[in-house]
């Protein structure tokens, strides 16, 4: 194997406690990690070049197996319950023992990288993986440091990770065999049990999520982002399935970013260095970025190829609805680099509102910015997993839940500061159903939605009339251009309005009693965006 090594020389395993492996392959080459892949039979070349691997038992991340260590620093400050779930600094020593004693003789691949575009607030990371394809992905996932860099490298976070160890839940104080447990105190991060490489890249976000709001006073956020060709960057928050990467991905504006970022005194900036895409039914039709990226350096995770080929099947879900393939920015065209922008002039809440009550666009005061922000809703509809046979509303505070260390007031709290002190327009979009609910109404126009993004970015709404939605208090424009002026009035849109005030009734409720558990720690000025539910 060539193996391309660079490494600062003083740099060693044993300042993690790691004293023996077999061989240590410090900062290979993507080409000789593609190498060793294959050579070890854990992948395979497609013909469009990126190499596939299968994650195992795992195809997701197992959020009821992630755990933050519970000490001086956390006792406090975390917001423990379901998402974050404490776990005793004994349980985290005693399995990093293990992992160490478990890499004793095996080959390890190690990568030094950096999180956070922005120099003023760079963390630097040392990945320690028992698979290549793990350390591949950490070099198209994170900032990739140069050369000289490298050879005075000194990281502040690091992370083990050993998908073939498996922890003994009697003992172990986990779960199940597999975890993910993120240390504050020691800035260590253990993963075992778990092939799948989103535990890497969501253990880090965590860990930003906690240390820049916290410690740097950097509002961290679970969104994609981009800059127009005059300096105005714009910000898309949104769950899976509401176009939070499509409608980012636009060639007449630069991609700041498909996922994380933090917004600082200097304005927004990137926390990775590549994306992580879905691929279930991709085509160069639909997503031509994220197909045209798909290539050398790629990694494709649990896709199928057709029979007898080498070709990816992306409609094929044997293994899994959440096929993946992540590949560095610089893959992607209009990607800006370094990934850093000025303050936001817009941005966006993108919602799949399968109840067809919200408007298609609205613009939100401070207040009702925050609360949305609080609440990140979405619907799912019947078909996407088993046993929903009606839409069904999802919440996921700050369109991020089980990334969020804090209190999701205290990032609402520092979106609503940065928001004022910026004078950021702030938009809720639905992508959802119009014209009645799912099964009656039909999906938003993905033309009408462009349409609609565009002219708030243009500033061509600034200026026309607004009238407020009678039960959730949104202001809805009774005009943009390209789009019929009654599409943008959802009651308008369904032939019943009666019906569709019962079904904007049932949403609220959802909404308040969602709201429910934010109620203590939340201004009153937040509670105040909340809709009313109409008397029947």
């Amino acid at each position: 194997m060539e193996k391309f090594e660079i490494k600062n020389p003083a740099a060693t395993l044993e300042t993690l406690g790691i004293k023996q492996v077999k061989n240590a392959h410090w900062n290979l080459s993507p080409e000789a990690l593609v190498q060793e892949t294959i050579r070890r039979g854990q992948g395979f070349l497609t013909d469009l070049g990126a190499i596939a691997v299968e994650t195992g038992e795992f195809t997701g991340r197992s959020p009821q197996d992630r755990f933050i260590v519970e000490d001086a620093e956390t006792k406090d400050t975390v917001d423990w319950g379901n998402i974050n779930k404490p776990i005793d600094n004994r349980y985290f020593q005693q399995l990093k023992g293990k992992i160490i004693d478990y890499f004793a003789d095996k080959d390890v691949f190690v990568r030094d990288a950096y999180v956070c575009a922005d120099d003023d607030y760079r963390m630097n990371l040392r990945l320690v993986s028992e698979y290549p394809w793990s350390n591949q992905f950490a070099y198209n996932m994170f900032l990739r440091p140069t050369g000289e860099e490298l050879e005075n490298f000194e990281p502040e976070w690091s992370i083990l990770c050993a998908p073939g160890f498996h922890a003994d839940p009697e003992v172990d104080g986990t779960r199940q065999h597999n975890f993910a447990i993120i240390n504050f105190t020691e800035k260590q991060i253990i993963i075992g049990g778990t092939g799948y490489t989103g535990e890497i890249k969501k253990g880090i976000f965590s860990v930003l999520n906690y240390v820049l709001p916290k410690h740097r006073e950097v509002l961290s956020m679970h969104c994609s982002a981009n800059v127009g060709q005059e300096g105005d960057t714009a910000v898309f928050f949104g769950l899976s399935g509401t176009g939070k990467t499509t409608l980012s991905a636009d060639p007449n504006r630069n991609l700041i970013g498909d996922d994380e970022h933090g917004w600082s005194e200097n304005g927004i900036f990137n926390f990775e260095g590549g994306c992580y895409a879905k691929t279930i039914d991709l085509s160069e039709e639909k997503e031509p970025e994220i197909y045209h990226a798909i290539k050398h350096r790629a990694i494709l995770e649990n896709i199928k190829c057709y029979p007898g080929t080498r070709t990816p099947d992306f409609e094929n879900s044997d293994i899994t609805e959440n096929t993946r393939v992540s590949y560095p920015i610089y893959h992607i065209d209009n990607a800006l680099e370094p990934s850093r922008s000025g303050h936001p002039t817009n941005i966006f809440f993108l919602t799949c509102d399968a109840f067809g009550v919200l408007p298609p666009i609205s613009k939100l005061t401070p207040g009702q910015a925050m609360y949305h922000f609080m609440s990140g809703y979405t619907a799912k509809v019947a078909g996407t997993e088993a046993g929903i046979t009606e839409p069904q509303a999802t919440f996921s505070a700050c369109f991020g839940a089980p990334f969020m260390p804090l209190h999701p007031a205290e990032y609402a709290e520092m979106l609503g500061e940065k928001m004022q002190a910026h004078n950021v327009n702030v938009w809720l979009v639905n992508t959802g159903w119009t014209g009645g609910a799912y099964g009656t109404g039909h999906r938003m126009s993905l033309k009408y939605t462009r349409a609609m993004i565009t002219a708030a970015l243009r500033g061509e709404l600034d200026d026309v009339d607004y009238h407020t939605h009678e039960i959730f208090g949104l202001s809805m424009p009774v005009s943009c251009p390209n789009v019929p002026d009654e599409v943008l009035d959802p009651k308008q849109t369904w032939a019943d309005s009666d019906a569709y005030d019962a079904k904007a009734n049932d949403l609220a409720e959802r909404f308040n009693k969602n709201f429910e558990k934010f109620a203590a720690k939340t201004s009153d000025e937040i509670l105040a965006a909340a809709p009313k539910v109409l008397a029947s």
